[in-house]
């Protein structure tokens, strides 16, 4: 009886779900923001990209 006590009072595996939660969230946030940002960044290129390409032609 007292293994299953000294397992029942064990909490290492406690923090390890403790980081697997955690870090679920922090990829979950990522995903979030980038596919908010993503259209703007890419309008952002494509703004850049025609700039660069008229900046060309007039030379």
């Amino acid at each position: 009886m007292t293994k299953f006590s000294a397992f029942l009072k064990d909490e290492a595996g406690a923090v390890t779900v403790d980081w697997v939660v955690l870090t679920a969230a922090v990829v979950g946030l990522g995903l979030v923001i980038f596919s908010i940002l993503s259209p703007a960044v890419n309008a952002l290129t494509n703004d850049i990209s025609n700039t660069m390409a008229n900046a060309g032609a007039n030379l």
